[in-house]
């Protein structure tokens, strides 16, 4: 049987994404949302995810492109004085890598980001990274390292089937394969690492060449197509228009993913597709044969 999570990342960067995933969780098919504990309107998040306690939550790691937890002083080689991280992505990856003496600060920041997760009493579906930095096998190590102590059972696998969604999306191929080629062997250390922590994860992930055009379409013509195993489907859904998502993803189709997630016909293709929508939290009630095939 093919299982497929729907996940709706940067819960509680700006209310309208709040109500989105809320909304598509209640209607449609959101099945887990990953929460950005640093962001301004976290706590509107996670008032609203305690009215609906079928919905997963999850923690959305934030080292970039977004607010610390800790304050500036303590993480100076992390964030500016505002305490926003940076949003030059390859230069930060370089210095979590070749600065050794950046790592205890980034294990300090992780922690305090697991730990303002669990003050919010939610059972810790899975720990994702915002703009997938825990392929970064520096931030992968210290993720699981303090995860032990949280009880972290499920970690995002970023492995998207570069054909498939090709042939769903009918564009880009060359980029596909290029990313695809480039990822590979951090996506192969990553499977390492999992299966020495005995970590559950997916096992296939779209929303990543698309992100931000998950459109109903494009989401129907992959559902018509999985892979097999477990598949998450990672959309960033919103309401409406706002500064907040303006000013991080400025080209994002936020309300066509809302509409996606909601529509009639995307649940009807998966009930045609006999595809399960599940959980992280789910994947420890299956057996080892069940859940990451691919590891």
């Amino acid at each position: 049987m093919n299982r497929v999570i729907f996940t709706g990342d940067d819960f509680g960067l700006a209310v309208p994404v709040n109500e989105a995933i809320v909304e598509a969780h209640r209607k449609g098919a959101i099945t887990a949302a990953s929460l950005m504990v640093g962001a301004e309107h976290c706590r509107d998040a996670v008032e609203r995810a305690r009215q609906v306690p079928s919905l997963k939550v999850g923690l959305h790691l934030t080292l970039v492109e977004g607010k610390s937890v800790l304050e500036p002083q303590v993480i100076p080689d992390l964030v500016d004085a505002g305490g926003f991280f940076s949003n030059r992505l390859a230069r930060a990856g370089f210095k979590f890598f070749f600065y050794p003496g950046i790592r205890k600060q980034l294990e300090a920041e992780i922690r305090a980001q697991f730990e303002a997760f669990c003050k919010t009493g939610f059972a810790l579906d899975h720990v994702n990274a915002h703009n997938h930095m825990h392929l970064h096998p520096t931030i992968l190590r210290l993720l699981l390292r303090v995860g032990k102590d949280y009880d972290l059972k499920a970690v995002r696998l970023p492995n998207e089937p570069p054909i498939l969604s090709w042939r769903a999306s009918r564009k880009s191929l060359g980029p596909r394969l290029a990313s695809r080629a480039f990822l590979a062997p951090w996506i192969a250390l990553m499977k390492h690492m999992f299966r020495m922590a005995d970590m559950r994860c997916n096992d296939y992930l779209y929303g990543m060449s698309d992100g931000g055009s998950m459109t109903t379409e494009l989401t129907i013509r992959l559902i018509k197509n999985l892979p097999g195993g477990i598949t998450e489907f990672c959309f960033h859904p919103s309401t409406r228009r706002c500064s907040e998502i303006d000013q991080m993803m400025p080209f994002y189709r936020h309300e066509d993913e809302f509409r996606a997630l909601t529509s009639e016909s995307l649940l009807h293709a998966l009930r045609a597709a006999g595809a399960q929508r599940i959980a992280f939290s789910d994947l420890s009630n299956m057996g080892r044969e069940s859940c990451c095939e691919s590891l």
